[in-house]
């Protein structure tokens, strides 16, 4: 059984003539006993898990890095767990059904897991890549078990080069709302933005594995996201936004544990109300940041300006209220709610860092010096070690108070794709920051 909690953190006071309401609905999922995919009423739900890996001739040089990438694999089959409906497929230049090679989705136990590491362990690797056309096979195989929770877990190594953009966009689109896929680029010889969209597309993660020889590193990345996949315990989830006549939502973010901009994908569901897609849901935290533009009103006056609800199978199951207070007095209406900050600077440091890497990539210096600096004032200044740490690595910090910075003569390509892939992660909380008003 999952059960849910919203919190809504915010200053409910405005000065007079303000007319944005922010806030951050932070929604807490707990599940008991033994994860079992459900819906909102309780009835369970088919579970399917889907790995791509990338088969192309570049997993073979060195030959190390097919070592790795088989070994994490067979490790990530031995996570799913009984009766799961899984399949393999190999991508290259098009998509080949590794396991099972016919019919539909096998389903897990001892024989067809053991059957799949078999297959695994026998792959060639030879050809291009086309990530479009692995993502519809996934696509295909997941048709046949309709509803339920359906998780991909895509590998490569390499750049899109045997797909035109286009292709790889109608691929997305088709696959949009199907499955959930987490990314992962291995090396230094992929791109950071293509897997991006493609994580952001399918409601997943990205994230780098530096060195792709590294079995050690890959293995337990896979198992940790194939452990993820299994305790998911509720299905497609949405945030469910309503506003009284005259408001709007300005935008709708997933802002913990990852940068996420949902503004686009809002799905009307009348004049006032609109659901955006959250995806599966496990015993986790996750942060949204929402802000309402409201009509201005007289001091003393007070409004309800929203309400953000999470929504199971069209049933809500937690809810926040988002207030607004008229006020003369500056000393309520100056006050800066921390969560809001956080998330406000956390996006502010991300759109840094990914402008920063571009501006080098395209020889601009000066953009990159300006964007790098402030980023690391703004890591600076929320504490954020690690975040600083990977900028260390792309820039000299002269004065990270100031944000005066030197780019390195001999920035790594890692170094640069490691800060640009981590940017939209956000830090752990700290426990005192779990407190809020609802």
């Amino acid at each position: 059984m999952t059960t849910f909690a919203a919190d809504v953190h915010q200053n409910q006071f405005l000065a007079a003539g303000a007319d944005r309401v922010d806030a951050i609905v932070r929604v807490t999922a707990t599940t008991t006993d033994a994860p079992v995919a459900t819906g909102a009423t309780g009835a369970s739900s088919p579970r399917s898990e889907v790995l791509i890996i990338d088969a192309s001739g570049s997993m073979s040089q060195p030959r190390s890095k097919f070592t790795a990438a088989v070994a994490a694999t067979v490790a990530a089959v031995d996570c799913i767990e009984d009766g799961v409906a899984f399949a393999i497929i190999a991508g290259t230049h098009e998509a080949t059904r590794l396991y099972p090679a016919k019919g539909g989705l096998a389903i897990a136990d001892d024989l067809t897991r053991a059957a799949a590491r078999r297959a695994v362990q026998h792959l060639r690797v030879g050809g291009g890549t086309a990530i479009g056309a692995w993502l519809e096979c996934a696509d295909r195989l997941l048709e046949d078990e309709p509803g339920g929770i359906h998780h991909a877990i895509l590998m490569t190594d390499g750049q899109n080069n045997n797909e035109t953009p286009e292709l790889l966009q109608m691929a997305l689109s088709q696959c949009e709302g199907h499955f959930q896929c987490d990314c992962r680029g291995v090396g230094d010889d992929w791109e950071v933005d293509e897997l991006r969209t493609v994580a952001s597309a399918l409601l997943g993660s990205v994230d780098i594995v530096p060195d792709a020889s590294d079995a050690a590193a890959l293995t337990a990345d896979f198992i940790g996201m194939m452990r993820s996949a299994m305790g998911k315990a509720v299905s497609q989830a949405s945030l469910r936004v309503w506003t009284p006549r005259g408001a709007t939502v300005e935008f709708a973010k997933q802002v913990h544990p990852n940068i996420e901009d949902l503004t686009a994908r809002r799905a009307a569901v009348s004049d006032l109300v609109g659901d955006y897609p959250t995806g599966a849901w496990g015993s986790e935290t996750r942060d949204y940041h929402v802000r309402i533009a409201v009509p201005a009103r007289s001091i003393g006056d007070e409004m309800l300006a929203g309400r953000v609800s999470l929504v199971v199978d069209e049933q809500v199951v937690t809810e926040a209220k988002l207030i607004a207070i008229w006020t003369d007095d500056p000393a309520l209406s100056t006050r800066i709610d921390h969560e809001v900050a956080r998330a406000t600077g956390h996006a502010e440091l991300a759109d840094n860092i990914q402008e920063g890497v571009r501006a080098w990539q395209d020889g601009d210096d000066a953009t990159a010096t300006r964007c790098i600096g402030r980023a690391v004032q703004i890591a600076h200044e929320a504490g954020d070690d690690e975040r600083l740490d990977e900028l260390a690595a792309f820039a000299e910090i002269q004065d990270p108070v100031t944000g005066t910075v030197v780019i390195r003569k001999d920035v790594d390509k890692v170094a640069a794709m490691t800060l640009d892939t981590h940017s939209t992660k956000t830090p752990v909380r700290s426990v005192g920051s779990e407190s809020g008003s609802s």
